[in-house]
């Protein structure tokens, strides 16, 4: 992966933070089959591909909410039960999806968001949440919403270790 040279120190420390965040997640994923992406090797329903998948689906939505406003993402407080089964298909791998197709897609939402990080304004600028059972606070810096996006990958890149070493024994560590 190239990364540009940033404007600043911060922005270099967050695309550094999101390469390296990625490249564990990622990492989880090598020399596997499709359907070994798509298996559950835990109690949970969470398999390699279905981890890619959600986030990216995650980091889209708070880059064209950083991009659009807050209308990019649903109202969470409203959804109803179909939207959640429409949610659910991101932590799976289903059919016709290869492990390539997640991956490329990753790709690309990744370098639209490293291109945010050195392009924006003012990572200060506030922006609107989403309504959401989850959220506190009504506004997060576009700042917060990059250590979010860093913090939601690693969080799934631990997932992904744990799913993987229970998959075939490897390791992205040690």
């Amino acid at each position: 992966m190239t990364i540009n040279e940033p404007t600043t120190q911060e922005r270099a420390d967050l695309l550094v933070m999101l390469a390296k965040h990625r490249h564990f997640l990622r990492f989880t994923t090598r020399d596997l089959t499709d359907e070994q992406a798509g298996q559950r090797t835990t109690a949970s329903e969470l398999c390699l591909g279905g981890l890619i998948k959600h986030v990216t689906a995650v980091e889209r939505n708070w880059v064209n909410t950083i991009v659009d406003g807050p209308s990019a993402m649903p109202d969470f407080t409203e959804l109803t039960e179909e939207d959640y089964a429409r949610r659910a298909d991101e932590f799976r791998m289903l059919p016709g999806e290869t492990l390539e197709g997640v991956l490329a897609a990753y790709d690309e939402v990744a370098r639209r968001t490293d291109g945010l990080v050195d392009t924006l304004p003012d990572l200060d600028a506030l922006l609107p949440l989403p309504k959401a059972p989850w959220f506190q606070e009504t506004h997060w810096s576009v700042r917060r919403v990059f250590l979010h996006i860093i913090a939601e990958t690693s969080q799934h890149a631990g997932h992904a270790d744990i799913i993987r070493e229970a998959l075939d024994g490897s390791k992205t560590m040690g």
